[in-house]
């Protein structure tokens, strides 16, 4: 039977999601799993003796509390799930470790994102610009965290994810260093994981995290000659975006913020990768 290792996060809020989303990965067919569970910052919770429950008395954000739990399994392959998402299909997990088997380059693998009461996938899930087809696979540069699976080699070769995002673009981070390490990343569109369709401004502070994250994206990750003007397509883009006043000040708050508090250390993503990442169809501008 293949092992796998799989890391659910949780904040103890949601403890019936919590157990579907459990049972849809003991319920996946020839694979043992190790389920490693991360309160981030809910103390002790109760679990099922399947999983391996790890604390962190304080909340480390998404980025912090993945790193953890991955940190505290031990397969080959690490998948990672929200606590509010479940694999419905008893084969999600050997369909990706299939993928992984058949090319040694692939380092990410993301699942289809998909309602649970509509059946539709939102655009936003659709990890490239051209998505009129959710459920055509392809290659792509960036992938969804709570919906997808890593290869540890790859997780610890290109540092985990960046803790001081704590939330928002901490996967396209870890997407462009994945890239950048000659690594490919591909979206299954026919392996399906449920998840509510949710705005993701019911987040505390989203705006203000999605555009202080966006400039550290920028600044950790772009030439100069590319990252400015990506700051300012962005800029423009969540002002658009953010709808009344008080998103927008946060929209504002987030970029300044950006540029003045410490993003991390300097380290550009090669021309080559800038290349390579527009031949996908998502140029690093946009």
């Amino acid at each position: 039977m293949t092992e796998a290792s799989f890391v659910v996060l949780t904040q103890g809020d949601r403890p019936e999601e919590l157990n579907q989303a459990i049972e849809s990965i003991v319920a996946q067919s020839g694979i043992e799993a190790e389920i490693v569970l991360v309160s981030n910052g809910a103390g002790q919770i109760g679990t099922p003796d399947a999983v391996r429950l790890v604390v962190s008395r304080e909340n480390l954000g998404i980025p912090g509390g993945r790193n953890l739990g991955a940190a505290n399994s031990s397969h080959d392959v690490i998948f990672f799930l929200d606590d509010d998402a479940w694999y419905p299909s008893t084969n999600a997990a050997t369909e990706a470790l299939a993928a992984f088997a058949a090319d040694d380059s692939l380092g990410i693998v993301s699942f289809r994102l998909a309602d649970p009461e509509t059946g539709r996938s939102e655009q936003r899930h659709v990890p490239r610009l051209r998505a009129g087809d959710p459920r055509r696979s392809s290659d792509v540069t960036t992938f969804l965290g709570g919906a997808c699976a890593i290869k540890r080699a790859v997780f610890v070769e290109c540092g985990g994810y960046a803790k001081r995002f704590f939330y928002s673009h901490e996967e396209s981070d870890l997407a462009w260093r994945t890239l950048d390490a000659g690594f490919v990343i591909r979206y299954l569109g026919d392996v399906e994981v449920l998840h509510p369709a949710a705005p993701p401004s019911r987040h505390h502070e989203y705006h203000f995290r999605s555009a202080r994250n966006r400039v550290w994206l920028a600044r950790r990750r772009l030439p100069w000659l590319i990252a400015i003007p990506h700051v300012a397509a962005w800029t423009f883009r969540s002002l658009l975006r953010a709808g009344d006043r008080s998103a927008r000040s946060q929209v504002w708050r987030g970029f300044r913020a950006g540029w003045v508090l410490d993003s991390g250390q300097r380290s550009p993503i090669r021309w080559s990768t800038v290349w390579r990442m527009t031949r996908l169809g998502r140029p690093p501008i946009v």
